[in-house]
């Protein structure tokens, strides 16, 4: 197999016969998945992570793009393994975990299992804006075409120096300074994707319910984006006879980059372990 295109995503060739998807989240970057990647290719896994259809691209660009264009980078780079891999599972961090799921109810026939990491149906973390209420009335009125939320701190980490790298860079990004997007991820958030986030969440409610395959949920219990009953939703719909709920208890919504990074790698690493050794259907 030759390397994919994957633009400036992530490939790492393995040895194993198994592959995992790594997906990233709304205005994030694949560094996110970075440590995952990394490890799970120390296993032998080839890896591969997209980034999202116009991450990296201006705002104006991104904050025209539709949910189905970011599920269909996850396709395209479903499509480039599946062919090599009999073992194919998916791995997502908040919004990207949703597309993950959804790419195990398209193809069940050959992803095995999904690991859900801090998904995000809807913002209700305690650091949710105070005028979280009004967002509807932005969404849904020509105005919020042009409304963009500034992120604050703590970015969704709880490691303080990386709370700090973060805040270097965040405190001073103008809004059209894409010169290291590509490393930190959007320092604003289009409001405007919410509507496409609340349009993804409609379509993959109505479909967890045929998922089967086993699924894992990761998440914080301090996350400071969206609270476990995130994961618990996701939990209580899937049609899956396998199924784990993991709690962290000194991270935030970054679980892949943060205090327990190594744990919640662990544990992923684990759990497809035991879909391949055929503990877990």
């Amino acid at each position: 197999m030759g390397v994919p295109d994957l633009g400036d995503g992530i490939f790492l060739k393995g040895q194993n016969g198994r592959a995992a998807i790594l997906i990233h989240g709304l205005t994030g970057t694949p560094n996110e998945m970075k440590c995952l990647g990394i490890a799970l290719n120390k296993k032998g896994y080839t890896v591969v992570c997209p980034r999202l259809k116009n991450h990296g691209a201006p705002l104006d660009v991104l904050k025209d793009t539709t949910w189905e264009d970011f599920y269909q980078s996850v396709k395209e780079a479903y499509m480039k393994v599946k062919d090599d891999h009999e073992f194919i599972v998916v791995s997502g961090l908040s919004m990207g975990a949703l597309l993950a799921l959804l790419l195990a109810d398209e193809f069940p026939e050959k992803i095995k299992g999904v690991s859900c990491l801090s998904p995000t149906l809807f913002y209700d973390g305690w650091n949710t804006p105070w005028y979280n209420f009004l967002l509807p009335i932005a969404i849904y009125s020509p105005l919020g075409y042009f409304f963009y939320h500034k992120e604050d701190p703590p970015y969704g980490v709880k490691n303080k120096q990386m709370q700090e790298r973060l805040h270097s860079y965040y405190s001073t990004a103008a809004i059209d300074n894409t010169e290291k997007i590509a490393e930190y991820g959007y320092p604003f958030f289009p409001v405007v994707l919410l509507c496409q986030l609340k349009a993804l969440v409609r379509h993959l409610s109505g479909r967890l319910k045929n998922i089967t395959v086993p699924v894992q949920l990761v998440q914080a219990k301090d996350d400071d984006i969206s609270s476990a009953k995130n994961s618990q939703f996701i939990y209580d719909g899937v049609g899956s006879k396998t199924k784990e709920m993991v709690m962290l208890y000194d991270s935030y919504h970054c679980v892949t980059a943060d205090q327990e990074r190594k744990t919640v790698t662990s544990r992923v690493e684990e759990f497809f372990e035991k879909i391949h050794n055929g503990a877990a259907k």
